[in-house]
């Protein structure tokens, strides 16, 4: 990475009857608003419920499942993998399933089940793929700008990375997408789950689980020999960064987030 600045804010996610396709049909903005998912007419659906279906998300997402598992396959499996990828996959190695393909193989069909369980059309638009791409770089130079503002808040001093330009970018695809497999599209349905088996109210649980998520988020960043070393400079923004992500991943699905999330640290790394 090129500087200190990099290091620490780059970040290495029903239908009706009639299979009418819903806005959003899960509980979790439910639990942040307290009310339920809204049906969508086929004649109002649009680029933003189109957009953040499972099935789009999946589409959208498997360029970088194969830029980031196929370089890391001509780069050679010693090449540094990102922190959540080495941590699901070793989960998957403890409970007997150590096949190397396993992984994003899971990822692709738990959007497909996702996908089926929602009941959407299996239709998806380039359009709508061409958009998908165009409004994550939108939110990349949002977050970009936030970095921006904390540096000249909050000064940074610079410091030179050594790391590839292939092994980079196939690093930024990676923390794009399992990053936000694991801390959004795994963990924030399991803690809202949580939180309300505990008592806490839809509300709460929603807000409690972007909250808490966030922070793992950014506190992951620094376990394992390859992490950073702590400084709450870049804790703050990374914690900032998960909230950014999970709100992107609840209001806009789990493509947006993960396409925003590659998109992101793809710009910081080359500025």
């Amino acid at each position: 990475m090129s500087s200190r600045l990099e290091r620490a804010t780059q970040m290495t996610e029903f239908t009706t009857p009639e299979s009418e396709p819903l806005l959003f049909s899960s509980d979790l903005i439910e639990g942040l608003d307290g009310g339920d998912a809204v049906a969508l007419q086929p004649e109002t659906a649009t680029y933003w419920s189109l957009s953040r279906t499972p099935l789009a998300s999946l589409v959208f997402t498997l360029p970088m499942v194969l830029a980031y598992e196929g370089g890391v396959l001509l780069l050679g499996r010693g090449t540094p993998r990102n922190g959540a990828d080495v941590w699901l996959r070793q989960f998957l190695d403890g409970i007997g399933f150590g096949s190397y393909f396993l992984l994003p193989v899971l990822t692709l069909l738990g959007l497909l089940a996702w996908h089926h369980v929602e009941h959407d059309r299996w239709r998806y638009s380039s359009a709508v793929l061409i958009g998908m791409a165009a409004e994550c770089l939108l939110w990349a130079v949002a977050l970009v700008g936030l970095a921006r503002l904390q540096e000249s808040l909050w000064p940074l001093e610079i410091a030179i990375g050594r790391e590839g330009l292939w092994a980079r970018l196939i690093g930024f695809c990676g923390a794009g997408l399992y990053e936000e497999v694991l801390f959004r599209l795994l963990l924030i349905p399991t803690v809202l789950w949580g939180l309300k088996q505990i008592g806490f109210s839809s509300l709460a649980a929603g807000i409690g689980s972007l909250i808490l998520t966030s922070l793992l988020f950014s506190a992951a960043h620094y376990v394992g020999p390859l992490g950073d070393t702590f400084a709450l400079y870049s804790f703050t923004f990374r914690t900032l960064a998960g909230v950014f992500f999970a709100t992107l991943f609840l209001l806009r699905g789990f493509g947006i987030a993960a396409g925003s999330h590659a998109m992101y640290d793809l710009v910081i790394g080359f500025l």
